[in-house]
């Protein structure tokens, strides 16, 4: 039986990832990006459907734990900090497992004036520096789909997603959302199948833009500007170039609120201050946020994150 007062990781794995934190400090301090610290407690948090956040009482104020530093990072961009990051806590609801744990730590940062292109070469250098000549492959969203399940994401119609989603599943995907089925596919059939090393994927279908820009690719296709890294077929990170409409953020909020009605899920208030910042003006960005403890599992080779963190929620 596993003594649970002692921490998941041994010293030797402690003491690594004390160098790592170290390591990407460092990362930054180089390229002159000023670390920021950010509330972990806020009255508002995140609208997506498939975040749920840990709900908590400040004395009779309703506030949430984190899932991520975004909205307050974009709050000090729009007020002129320049190129910023963050390495901290966060926190998601019922997301225990293998390589989920409520309380995770999270690197994020910013880069004015950058698109997603320019961003996802600076992960490449970040991973590089921890994984001296890892192998790298940078690959459309539509070009992984077509090469594993021959379909292009980006034209294919719902009752087809729906289908291949309930091959891959069970039936109760039957009536699933475009997006999820999307998801649903990429996670289980195409993911497992990625080639070892770091692969970037860009150009993610445009029901998954969240708080990415939107435009058309060079076929015409609407796609949203975001990319997803993987490190050894595991997801490691996560990259907009950041949409900086007031406007149309307030509008995906309402249909976040629209989609959370529709799955009983409870509703969440649009955060009003992250929407005023966007309004007083966002400046033209990229950012990115990455797991360090997926990241920890994959420079250890280990198969669960409690053997890389001091204490797992099974220790708390």
């Amino acid at each position: 039986m596993l003594k649970q007062w002692q921490p998941g990781a041994s010293l030797a794995i402690l003491r690594q990832r004390s160098r790592v934190l170290a390591q990407l400090r460092d990362f930054f301090q180089q390229r002159q990006v000023m670390e920021v610290d950010v509330p972990l407690l806020s009255r508002a948090t995140v609208t997506d459907l498939n975040i749920d956040s840990i709900q908590v009482l400040n004395a009779s104020d309703a506030a949430y734990l984190q899932t991520s530093p975004e909205y307050f990072m974009k709050r000090l961009l729009a007020s002129g900090s320049g190129d910023i990051y963050s390495l901290g806590k966060a926190f998601r609801s019922a997301e225990s497992g293998r390589r989920h744990n409520p309380e995770f730590t999270l690197l994020e940062w910013y880069r004015c004036g950058w698109d997603e292109h320019r961003l996802m070469d600076e992960v490449v250098e970040l991973v590089a520096t921890l994984v001296p000549g890892i192998a790298v492959r940078r690959c459309s969203y539509a070009d992984v789909f077509i090469q594993h399940l021959q379909v292009d994401p980006h034209l294919v119609g719902l009752a087809e997603l729906q289908r291949l989603a309930v091959s891959a599943s069970s039936q109760a995907w039957a009536k699933e959302t475009r997006g999820n089925c999307l998801d649903l596919l990429f996670s289980v059939l195409i993911e497992p199948q990625l080639e070892e090393g770091l692969v970037l994927v860009y150009d993610y279908p445009a029901c998954q833009a969240a708080l990415a820009k939107c435009a058309e690719d060079s076929l015409g296709r609407q796609i949203s500007r975001r990319f997803e890294a993987f490190l050894n077929r595991v997801e490691l990170a996560n990259g907009y170039c950041e949409l900086t409409d007031a406007a149309e953020q307030a509008g995906r909020f309402a249909e976040d609120q629209r989609l959370r009605q529709q799955s009983g899920k409870a509703a969440v208030a649009a955060d009003q201050h992250l929407l005023a910042a966007m309004e007083a003006g966002l400046p033209e960005s990229a950012g990115v946020a990455m797991g360090v403890d997926r990241l920890m599992m994959q420079l250890q080779g280990a198969d669960s994150i409690d053997q890389v963190m001091p204490f797992s929620w099974t220790r708390c």
